[in-house]
């Protein structure tokens, strides 16, 4: 019996809105995530990891068109990095819009990913906003390569586990690049 797509994103796309935590794959590894929009379901995913607020997380977009609603400039160079990077590519950007204060850097920075995979595209397209993405593994750990990896303790702690058929083309996290507003590119991550 195969997977109705529509359905399970419909699923993913409820416990979202009420501000639970789900466990889904992304475009690099597994990941915990929640409303980017949502502050409270922000707070959840910290404390289930175990981790300080102070600490960044990464937040997930369909498209273009949605990164540009949630970063006040876009530089043209981000355009130019993520058209050509064949792996999945992290940017921080100046000056984050229409999300969470709290997932925002004490630098009034954010790192947000465009997503590459059909189905987590059009997931976040249809959930209308973007979603948080962190490892899924209490903090200290290590980040889980497979589903198999991931600590049972944490997979019984999320709202729901998704059985979205996202082909990850890698088992590490993206890289992060850095492109501040006046155009200095710095290389975080590789």
């Amino acid at each position: 019996m195969s997977l109705d797509l529509k359905k399970e994103s419909e699923t993913i796309i409820e416990h979202l809105k009420r501000g639970e935590i789900v466990l889904y794959p992304t475009d690099t590894v597994w990941g915990l995530g929640c409303d980017a929009t949502n502050g409270r379901a922000i707070d959840k995913i910290n404390a289930l990891k175990n981790r300080g607020a102070e600490k960044n997380l990464i937040c997930l977009v369909s498209d273009y068109e949605m990164l540009e609603k949630h970063v006040r400039f876009v530089p043209s160079v981000v355009y130019d990095i993520l058209k050509q990077s064949v792996n999945p590519v992290t940017i921080i950007y100046d000056e984050p819009i229409n999300v969470a204060e709290n997932i925002i850097a004490p630098d009034n920075t954010l790192a947000i990913r465009v997503v590459k995979d059909p189905f987590l595209a059009k997931l976040i397209r249809r959930f209308k906003r973007p979603l948080v993405s962190t490892s899924a593994n209490f903090s200290g750990d290590p980040t889980p390569k497979s589903f198999e990896e991931i600590n049972p303790l944490l997979k019984e702690k999320v709202a729901y586990i998704a059985k979205a058929p996202v082909k990850s083309k890698s088992t590490k996290p993206s890289s992060i690049i850095k492109v501040s507003r006046d155009l200095k590119v710095e290389v975080i991550r590789k």
